[in-house]
């Protein structure tokens, strides 16, 4: 679910780093497994290589860590081997220095709250995450929400990862507590039109605040 009238945007960038605007329907990296991906949508890593040529000297433009195909909004990436390093281990500690919220799209009525939860894949390629109770703590995904606005069985939240995410971490804990995502058909979302409910909103690094506008046709 691609649009070709949208492309990536350059949110911020600095000597060490830059944040990149992903557009809904575009890939993050290139995967070694073709089925893994839609071949006729586009990949970030592909374009930034375009736009930035020395990022191409990076493993995966520099990127140092993806969102999910149709997640759009901020996305890092480093721009030299030393950065990437640094960049990694904040966003790898359990404290890191890099602040992630997410605006998300989610069916019924929800207050402000917060999970603490684990996330467990049966194998690594797996499309399904599967959240329990208790786990090991390299599978603990914590998050906290407040409640942006509602209407009638939807709301539109702000979710704050806290500490390292996890794969699917938001939309498979959501889920879990009986509000999937709005078009998230593989967690039992509701059709939306076509659109997608997380937005990957704010990116606080290096003291520095940046925000990726949600799309225009997010209202509820």
């Amino acid at each position: 679910m691609s649009d070709d009238n949208r492309l990536p945007d350059v949110l911020a960038q600095c000597d060490d780093w830059m944040v990149i605007s992903k557009p809904t329907g575009w890939h993050s990296v290139r995967l070694a497994r073709s089925d893994e991906q839609d071949v006729d949508a586009p990949i970030l890593q592909d374009w930034m290589e375009r736009r930035f040529p020395a990022q191409a000297e990076l493993p995966e433009a520099g990127l140092v860590h993806r969102l999910d195909y149709l997640t759009s909004g901020c996305i890092l990436a480093a721009r030299s081997t030393e950065s990437a390093a640094r960049l990694k281990a904040l966003i790898a500690a359990p404290e890191r220095g890099i602040e992630k919220t997410y605006l998300a799209m989610v069916q019924g009525e929800i207050g402000p709250g917060s999970f603490d939860l684990y996330f467990h894949s049966r194998y690594r390629r797996s499309r399904r995450i599967t959240v329990r109770n208790t786990g090991s703590e390299r599978e603990r995904g914590r998050c906290r929400w407040r409640v942006r606005q509602t209407q009638g069985d939807r709301a539109l939240l702000e979710v704050e990862l806290i500490g390292p995410g996890r794969r699917h971490q938001i939309r498979a804990g959501l889920a879990h507590l009986g509000h999937p995502l709005l078009g998230d058909d593989l967690y039992g979302g509701p059709d939306w039109g076509g659109r997608f409910g997380l937005h990957a909103w704010r990116l606080v690094i290096d003291g520095q605040c940046i925000e990726a506008p949600a799309p225009a046709e997010w209202c509820v």
